[in-house]
């Protein structure tokens, strides 16, 4: 893991006879705007990279795990395909929240079939097509990557 701003917010699990409640207690929602489920067709799909100069993203797996990629951009019109690639596998076991702070690209692949995450942005939807910066899913190599 590079040095970062991204952060994760720890959660938990609850169980009793009647089931289990998951949580994330110290996830403040105040920036929040709205949210959204992605659900990838596939094990084969990777979904990125997309990147957001202005907007954050909270990111949370509600079934199954995804593998998460990470970018910090160095150049919006044209970043490096070189840059430091954080990866880690994200799970609903762990129930955790993962925060990318503005500046970032990310990826994502589910492992798992049927694997959900929940993303929830600090802007409202009119404001998307403002801060969306696309690059094709083998962009970034990674300076220590294949």
């Amino acid at each position: 893991m590079q040095n970062s701003d991204y952060s994760f917010i720890a959660g938990g699990i609850a169980k009793d006879t009647r089931g289990q409640i998951r949580f994330v207690n110290a996830f403040d929602m105040t920036q929040v705007k709205r949210f959204y489920l992605i659900q990838n067709a596939d094990l084969e799909v990777i979904r990125g990279w997309r990147g957001h100069k202005i907007e954050q993203r909270w990111f949370y797996v509600v079934s199954g795990e995804f593998m998460a990629c990470l970018v910090k951009i160095d150049d919006w019109k044209s970043p490096s395909p070189n840059l430091p690639v954080d990866e880690f596998l994200l799970s609903a076991s762990e129930g955790q929240i993962l925060h990318v702070p503005a500046g970032y690209a990310t990826a994502f692949q589910a492992t798992e079939n049927n694997a959900e995450l929940l993303v929830y942005a600090d802007y409202p939807v009119d404001h998307a097509a403002l801060d969306n910066h696309l690059w094709p899913s083998n962009y970034f190599v990674g300076e220590n990557n294949k």
